[in-house]
């Protein structure tokens, strides 16, 4: 009876702490696969020489977030076991845990519940759990679809260059790394050695453009090939996309022309052009760099800050506060201005929750990165726009450093792994995690508070 009584009571303690919400689970998952991933690449042989646990922690997260900030040159400092390591932890990172849970679920033949669903909704961004499971189908077809085609473009430069075996690993690598925005290269130069080279620009910023926009606007392309008839959401993704790439291509261009060492070291003006095309499109949370960094003019820097917070779309491997949250709070101050009650895009208007969910990501995530910029001046002897563009490249997910990474402290680099972490979950998942819900039962009576 005793005994019976004992099993009870532990039973329902379990279930109290298992009975965790979405966020909370999304959050566990994570810091598992990143724990996981820290081990692995601590393995004698992962690496060519021993690696301290914090730069391997740092490497781990770098994937599982899909930044790809690196303490240690990737190329020379893991073997193939530990770069495919990393590669594994890119995938998983860039399509989604949950999308991986599900595909076992499905491949199993395993009824997937209503709870899991609300989680893959959690994770992928959906604003409802209807069609997630069809969007989770379609995100692993399109994804490995592309990857594929990619890396045999990739191999058709590359192969000639450095062999079969060599020239192929090149290309699996770099195909899945920037189509899941990772900014991982095994060149320390990153592809600076390429800046002029058409089939390597055009097939990387095509695969991570296309990881960038979101696999819902993907998935609504293929079902609705007419413009007309893609959701609010797919056309503002498109047409952002399309305008922020091609204004910040052309500011780069003017602000680099006669910068001696970025342009300057460039023969031709096509080079040119494929430089501020490639810097254009990669702080949009991608990684790579086809020229020096911190080399650019400060001008050129403080415009990359911007499209590094904005960063990618809703439900794609990139990170940043989304290209849709920053158009919402645009538009909300254009609609304010104008002093319009409604708030429209594209004769539909905008539900208020969407405003205040977008304002609340924008929020949270200033004051997060206020916090992180402020703890590494105090770490951090370095001058404060390395700093800032370091966090700000971590939150979006990005990977794009001015020469900080490598030269950070133990508790800098710490620093930095939860910028990562927070930017990929995202403001609200890290937010809903720590809150408890409480539903609004009193109504009270309104009162106007002084502003501005």
């Amino acid at each position: 009876m005793i005994s019976l009584v004992l099993k009870k009571k532990v039973s329902k303690m379990r279930f109290k702490y298992v009975n965790l919400n979405p966020s909370q689970l999304l959050v566990l998952v994570f810091v598992f696969f990143i724990i996981l991933g820290t081990l692995l690449l601590k393995l004698p042989f992962a690496t060519v020489d021993s690696i301290s646990l914090v730069d391997a922690l740092f490497t781990a997260t770098s994937a599982m977030t899909v930044t790809g900030l690196a303490v240690v040159d990737t190329g020379t400092a893991y073997t193939i076991f530990g770069q495919l390591v990393i590669l594994m932890l890119i995938q998983v990172g860039g399509l989604g845990i949950m999308s991986f849970a599900v595909l076992i679920f499905i491949v199993l033949g395993k009824k997937i519940g209503f709870k899991e669903r609300i989680i893959v909704q959690q994770a992928l961004n959906q604003t409802s759990i209807g069609g997630v499971i069809n969007l989770v189908k379609n995100l692993f077809i399109y994804s490995f679809t592309i990857e594929i085609i990619a890396m045999i473009l990739l191999a058709i430069r590359w192969v000639p260059e450095y062999g079969w075996g060599r020239g192929m690993y090149v290309s699996f690598f770099h195909s899945i790394s920037a189509f899941n925005n990772a900014g991982f290269s095994i060149w320390a130069d990153s592809l600076m050695r390429y800046v002029g080279d058409p089939v390597v620009n055009l097939v990387i910023t095509i695969l991570f453009i296309i990881g960038g926009i979101g696999f819902t606007v993907l998935s609504d392309i293929w079902h609705k090939p007419n413009f007309r008839r893609l959701s609010l959401h797919s056309k503002l993704m498109i047409v952002g996309t399309i305008v922020l790439n091609l204004f910040a291509m052309m500011v780069i261009f003017f602000l680099e022309y006669n910068n001696p060492n970025t342009f300057g070291t460039l023969a031709s003006l096509g080079d040119k052009m494929w430089a501020a095309y490639f810097q254009a499109v990669t702080p949009r949370t991608a990684g790579f760099n086809s020229l020096d960094i911190a080399s650019l003019h400060e001008g050129t820097i403080t415009l990359m800050l911007l499209l590094m917070f904005i960063g990618a779309g809703s439900a794609s491997t990139g990170g940043g506060i989304k290209l849709t949250t920053f158009l919402v709070i645009v538009f909300s101050v254009i609609t304010f201005l104008r002093e319009k009650r409604n708030i429209t895009i594209g004769k539909r208007s905008i539900k208020d929750k969407a405003v205040f969910r977008s304002l609340a990501i924008l929020t949270i995530s200033i004051l997060f990165i206020f916090l992180a910029v402020f703890l590494l001046n105090i770490t951090e002897p370095d001058p404060f726009l390395l700093i800032l563009f370091e966090v700000i490249s971590a939150f979006g997910t990005v990977g794009l450093s001015m020469g900080l990474t490598a030269d950070l402290s133990i508790i800098g680099k710490l620093i930095i792994v939860l910028v990562m972490f927070f930017g990929k979950l995202g403001p609200l998942t890290f937010a809903f995690s720590l809150a408890k819900p409480e539903a609004e039962k009193i109504r009270y009576p309104t009162e106007d508070i002084l502003t501005g």
